[in-house]
């Protein structure tokens, strides 16, 4: 995994580009774009065309800490964050490029938006002090996990991120030190919830819509799904 110091020194440069996971660990270097990955790897799923690591971070049972330079590029003010759990690390011994997760289906956290001051790439940090694990989900210390970071623009495009995780017992030594200067919010990144709107309730046929006029403000309505809260708000549903 890299360290907090090689991601705050590298911060500078990695942070225009992609989205960068700071805490506890990561997966490994996946900003990197050549003649394999033209477009780039990070927009590969299910974790940025990285294969799983066998350096893995320890991480509470009972869930913890997760803090990740969101980056992107110019041109995107607002962005959709998942987290979700890969629970195993199946696949072949010799191959870890097909070792990790079956798949990434155990969302930990309800996805929310971030927003940016300007469509220039996001300046800074998000942190999630406490990331709980999903509901009817039970590990013990020793079991092996992936947590995955999703970024979606606007136009629907996915980066994706990973770190490969231990479990271990709440207050295990081996679990990284959470504070200030690897798990903190930036003043400039606000937060969003994600509601929906309802146009039309299911089983109510293929109703049409009268007019332009109508058709423009159902577009307006679906559009205003967002409404801002602060940190401190998202993170008190944690």
């Amino acid at each position: 995994m890299f360290s907090s110091t090689l991601l705050a020194v590298a911060s500078a440069t990695l942070v225009s580009a992609h989205t960068i996971i700071t805490y506890p660990g990561w997966r490994g270097n996946n900003l990197i774009t050549n003649e394999s990955f033209p477009y780039g790897m990070q927009w590969m799923y299910p974790c940025g065309g990285s294969p799983t690591t066998n350096n893995r971070t320890y991480w509470p049972t009972t869930g913890g800490a997760l803090a990740f330079q969101p980056g992107w590029f110019s041109g995107h003010a607002t962005a959709f964050i998942y987290v979700n759990l890969g629970l195993g690390n199946e696949g072949p011994e010799d191959n870890p490029e097909l070792r990790g997760p079956p798949n990434m289906s155990h969302p930990l956290l309800p996805p929310f938006q971030i927003l940016g001051p300007t469509k220039n790439p996001y300046p800074g940090t998000v942190c999630l002090p406490q990331v709980p694990m999903p509901q009817g989900i039970e590990v013990k210390p020793g079991d092996n996990a992936t947590i995955q970071l999703i970024e979606t623009a606007v136009h629907g495009a996915a980066l994706y991120s990973c770190v490969d995780i231990t479990f271990a017992e709440p207050g295990d030594p081996r679990i990284p030190h959470v504070n200030e200067t690897n798990c903190f919010n930036s003043t400039d990144i606000g937060v969003a919830d994600i509601y929906t709107l309802t146009l039309r309730e299911s089983g109510q046929g293929n109703a049409k819509v009268a007019n332009a006029a109508s058709r423009s403000d159902l577009g307006s309505l679906a559009h205003s799904v967002y409404a801002s809260v602060l940190f401190g708000g998202l993170l008190a549903l944690l």
